[in-house]
């Protein structure tokens, strides 16, 4: 599994960032059952990659706010 960049992040829309997540997060469910038979963990990279999907949803939610109470 490939760490993603914020940037690749960016060019997804927001209900591909979702299944994303959903698929992190079953990820890092078998990367913890695998790091207790060896040792080895991916469990802290797959946390970074959801919590950058959520941080720009975050960002972007905050952004269409902001315009909707100027505008």
């Amino acid at each position: 599994m490939p760490t993603m960049k914020f940037k690749d992040i960016k060019k997804m829309n927001k209900e591909e960032r979702m299944k994303k997540i959903e698929e992190m997060k079953f990820e890092l469910v078998k990367a913890k059952a695998h790091a207790s038979k060896t040792g080895t963990s991916k469990a802290k990279d797959i946390k970074r990659i959801i919590a950058r999907i959520l941080t720009l949803n975050n960002l972007e939610d905050k952004a269409s706010k902001q315009v909707g109470n100027n505008g």
